[in-house]
């Protein structure tokens, strides 16, 4: 057999476990035996050049004389048994290979599937907060027969919009009055909650018999 036996061709790395040390170690002893097939084709080479094939015998029938029959026998043993290793390592090279290719296969799946959810998940959080936007101010009591009660605007509505204030926007009451100033006999749209529902209205700041535009008081929401 060979000066140094490769691992058993049986002996391939355990499936489903296999590294890039693994390969590396895998092609390092392909080297190795490549190697050692080169130094024993360097041995018939000196011994006349007999090869893997070239009679041992003279046309007499008799050993040859010319060659030492014990080194070239030798050398010829080495060489198929290294040829033998040498295909078996290089197909768990192959083996290897493919288990890594399959294994980086399905990493890369599930890092897509991985970054899929998460643009989902972010995506549905984002629909919730557009769909669920935050109150900044509260109704805290409405005149009878004031825009505001004609528009269907009730004491602890919470506002969600009032025209073009929300809760990114708004600063203090001085913002919802210069909506109203200037929006004065136009339709504005007001978004209220209202017992955890949504509610849209639509309130026209109209002078009327009591005091200011809208005949309702509204007060800022303490987050």
């Amino acid at each position: 057999m060979s000066e140094k036996e490769p691992r058993p061709s049986g002996a391939s790395p355990q499936a489903g476990a296999v590294t890039v040390s693994d390969v590396q170690e895998l092609i390092r002893r392909k080297e190795e035996i490549e190697a050692q097939i080169k130094a024993h084709y360097d041995i018939l080479e000196s011994q006349k050049g007999v090869g893997m094939n070239e009679p041992l015998v003279d046309c007499e029938g008799y050993p040859r004389s010319d060659v030492d029959l014990y080194q070239v026998r030798t050398a010829r043993h080495n060489i198929v048994c290294l040829q033998n290793d040498h295909k078996a390592v290089m197909k768990q090279v192959e083996d290897a290979l493919h288990q890594l290719h399959a294994r980086d296969k399905e990493k890369q799946a599930r890092d897509v599937a991985e970054a899929h959810e998460e643009a989902m998940s972010c995506s549905q959080g984002q629909s919730e907060c557009l769909a669920a936007p935050q109150a900044f101010a509260k109704v805290n009591s409405i005149s009878p027969g004031s825009p505001a009660g004609l528009a269907g605007l009730q004491v602890d509505d919470e506002i969600v919009e009032f025209g073009s204030v929300n809760a990114q926007n708004f600063q203090s009451l001085q913002n919802i009055g210069s909506v109203v100033q200037h929006s004065e006999g136009k339709p504005l749209n007001v978004t209220v909650t209202r017992r955890g529902e949504k509610h849209q209205l639509r309130l026209v700041p109209t002078r009327w018999a009591g005091k200011g535009l809208l005949g309702c008081n509204i007060i800022p929401l303490q987050r």
